[in-house]
């Protein structure tokens, strides 16, 4: 039985867990997921979702709790990690003038740069159909909260999605970044694609 965790820090912790639940149930896996609050959960994981939520605050609690050299470990061990809205503003390894200005803590383990709030603040949110094709021909209806996106990338990393010109989806190896928040609707598709690779 494989071991799914979701980073339980402060975010959409409770939509993931029911969009991993869905997942796993179409794909007929058997597994547990676990609701990561401490590293003595994070050692034996075969994936870890860092959800959207406040990127600052999760990121200090990250720090305060340790948790920053555990995660590491996991991305260095080819462990799957899906950073989604605020967890991929933190799994990039270079920020902003914003993310620079409030000293957020960063992972850096994707070779990326990125820009907070990039399409606007909470009264610009909006939700659109992407064309993601690692997922086929039919459209992803995504929703975007306060979204990032991804300014520059380096050679490893492989963009799977754009909206307005700007990258808001991305693969690097065992890592996946998404600006958006694929826990907020029915299409499982996504989480589907991240349990893919865990290795067997």
């Amino acid at each position: 039985m494989i071991r799914i965790g979701i980073l339980s820090l402060q975010g959409d912790v409770s939509e993931h867990v029911s969009m991993m639940t869905d997942a796993m149930r179409n794909m007929e896996i058997r597994g547990n997921i676990i609701e990561v609050k401490d590293r003595k959960w994070i050692k034996n994981l075969d994936a870890l979702v860092i959800p959207g939520g406040e990127s600052t605050t999760i990121g200090k609690l990250i720090s305060m709790y340790g948790l920053d050299g555990e995660i590491k470990n996991l991305a260095e061990k080819g462990i799957p990690i899906l950073g989604t809205c605020a967890g991929l503003i933190l799994l990039a390894n270079e920020g902003d003038k914003d993310i620079e200005r409030t000293k957020q803590p960063l992972l850096r383990l994707m070779d990326m740069k990125v820009k907070r709030n990039a399409f606007g603040r909470q009264r610009e949110s909006f939700e659109t159909d992407l064309e993601i094709p690692i997922l086929g021909n039919e459209r992803y209806h995504a929703v975007f909260i306060r979204a990032p996106a991804i300014e520059k990338i380096g050679k490893g990393v492989r963009v799977l999605a754009k909206y307005d010109n700007r990258i808001v989806a991305a693969q690097q190896d065992n890592l996946l970044a998404l600006a958006f928040h694929p826990e907020l609707g029915n299409d499982t598709r996504l989480h589907e694609y991240f349990l893919r690779l865990i290795k067997n």
